[in-house]
């Protein structure tokens, strides 16, 4: 007797027409798997709802304006055609007040409600006394004395600045000689005989590589402060920055290639080429270190071939984790074992996600399973966050947790793959999903064996970001020197935002400091280095406070 219950489903890329059956043999058995598969469900029927809602609304909204009435155009200083049925008419009352409902989030939300403004801001006091005559006393009339000050703190906002620096050197010559002529030297400028500062090159790079502000854009802003600078001259000036940048560069990327463990990923740049009418494609990579080893490098190449990240990664020595992007597996094989594959269960989720218009029930089992091994690593970072471990520590408690708990749920899944492959169409989608899965097996739960490494690789395709929004702003490069500038300027702005340094701060004191920084202190500009530093001169005891630095007292 055969075991399906036909009940008609419908997934939300099916469809009305379409109707599928449920076959509990395509189901695991697993009673915290299939609670994880109704979470999933609920959460694709929610969606679905809100989607449906939002076409409907939208389709409204257009019937309403082709079809829908129009209002009268009224002009109150033409006379009525009837004026005393307009005096019977009572006014339409006001509607309700609409309650406005509070966008639901993820987790909790912030607080809302006025707070306090920022210690480290600037303060300046505005006092408003009662006159003389304000101050008697309605009673008795004697003056009133103060008794307190009641404060109110204000945001205020002063508009950005450029001036200009004069530099002077003066000349000395000998009267008695009448010669001898001397002339104080100019410090080194981060361009030789250059127009800009250092704190104006730094503005435009965390504009353009932060903040995603091109150049033509930052031009008009700076016409605005009375500094009409062209965009060609500003290209310029950040191609010298980053040969200037150039040798830190490679001290970063000697330092990130020293991880154990690195994390990788490419994406595509659209670059001019003016042999051709069209624009071509170039690739930005970007390596990111690991906690012992903060930093985040990129690299440009013209292609995507091996080449590229093979160059990059010929002294490195450790895990790679990154997609199965088939470039990496001469470099695995090349290595002899010193380079090790760390797979990403992000993306085996997402092969899975691609088939579920046409295998509903074993798509959610699958991100069931998945959703199973990502609740072991949030209990992780709360055990983590609880008792404040780092370290050795850390990684100790997060590989003990993964042995007692992902391993038996990865082999229980391995095992429920088994048995629907055999069962499924050799060329469907879900087909792919699970043939991905079991080509980066070994890769996929690698993880579970060393207490330092990733689940995924999402914190690769998050720096990624930054490029993706800044290429819908700046749209291509302009060759591929541009895109070796980009590499450079980017590792330092996506470092800074990794570490959550001030990027503005940290570019201009390093462009000013690079022209006489030697050699061998050039570590101590490197981001992590430079923020410990800097802690370590503001938190200064009173005895390193300058005399004329401390307060007045009588």
């Amino acid at each position: 007797m055969s075991t399906d219950v036909p009940l008609p489903v419908r997934s939300p890329e099916q469809p009305k027409q379409a109707a599928a059956t449920i076959d509990p043999a395509k189901l695991p058995d697993d009673v915290a798997v299939l609670k994880q598969m109704i979470i999933e469900l609920m959460v694709a029927l929610r969606q679905e709802r809100h989607g449906r809602e939002d076409v409907q609304q939208r389709l409204d909204a257009l019937l309403q304006r082709l079809y829908g009435r129009r209002a009268d155009v009224f002009d109150p200083n033409q006379p009525l055609l009837f004026p005393e049925l307009a005096e019977a008419v009572p006014a339409a009352p006001a509607p309700p007040p609409v309650e406005e409902e509070s966008p639901s989030r993820r987790g909790q939300s912030r607080p809302h409600g006025r707070r306090r403004p920022a210690a480290n801001l600037r303060r300046e006091q505005r006092r408003y006394e009662l006159t003389p005559a304000e101050r008697l006393c309605p009673d008795c009339g004697q003056e009133r004395q103060e008794i307190g000050v009641e404060s109110a703190p204000q945001y205020e906002y002063k508009p950005a600045e450029v001036y200009v620096i004069d530099h002077q050197r003066v000349k000395y010559a000998c009267k008695g000689c009448q010669g001898h002529v001397a002339i104080a030297p100019k410090p080194p400028q981060p361009i030789d005989k250059g127009l800009p500062g250092p704190g104006l090159l730094a503005q435009i790079i965390t504009d353009k590589y932060l903040y995603h502000i091109p150049l033509h854009r930052s031009e008009q802003r700076l016409v605005r402060l009375g500094a009409p600078l062209s965009r060609s001259t500003m290209c310029d000036w950040m191609a010298a920055c980053a040969v200037l940048l150039t040798p830190l560069w490679h001290a970063l990327k000697a330092l990130v290639l020293q991880s154990k463990v690195l994390h990788t990923d490419d994406t595509t740049v659209a670059v001019r080429d003016e042999s051709k009418t069209t624009h071509r494609y170039g690739r930005l990579w970007d390596y990111i270190g690991d906690e012992n080893h903060p930093g985040i490098v990129f690299d440009y190449t013209t292609t995507h071939a091996r080449d590229g990240p093979a160059t990059f990664l010929k002294d490195f020595r450790g895990f790679l984790q990154a997609d199965a992007y088939g470039g990496y597996d001469g470099i695995y094989t090349g290595s002899k074992g010193m380079i090790l594959e760390v797979g990403c269960w992000a993306h085996a989720r997402n092969k899975f996600k691609e088939a579920y218009s046409s295998d509903p029930e074993r798509v959610m089992a699958a991100k069931a399973w998945v959703r199973q091994l990502y609740d072991v690593e949030d209990e992780a970072k709360a055990i983590i966050a609880a008792e404040k471990l780092t370290g050795a520590a850390a990684a100790a408690m997060r590989l003990r947790l993964r042995q007692e708990k992902s391993v038996p749920r990865v082999t229980s899944m391995r095992q429920w793959l088994l048995d629907q492959r055999e069962q499924v169409l050799p060329k469907s989608p879900i087909a792919a999903a699970i043939n991905y899965v079991f080509n980066q097996w070994e890769a996929l739960t690698r993880y579970t064996s060393d207490g330092d490494l990733h689940i995924d690789n999402n914190v690769s395709e998050r720096t990624l970001k930054l490029i993706g929004m800044g290429r819908i702003n700046w749209l291509f490069l302009g060759s591929d020197q541009g895109g070796q500038t980009a590499a450079i300027l980017f590792s330092f702005t996506a470092t800074c935002k990794h570490l959550g340094i001030d990027t503005f701060a940290y570019l201009r004191d390093v462009l000013e400091r690079l022209p006489t920084q030697p050699a061998e202190r050039l570590q101590d500009l490197l981001p992590h280095r430079w923020q410990a530093n800097r802690s370590a001169t503001m938190v200064m005891s009173p005895s390193a406070i300058p005399s004329d630095a401390l307060p007045k007292t009588t």
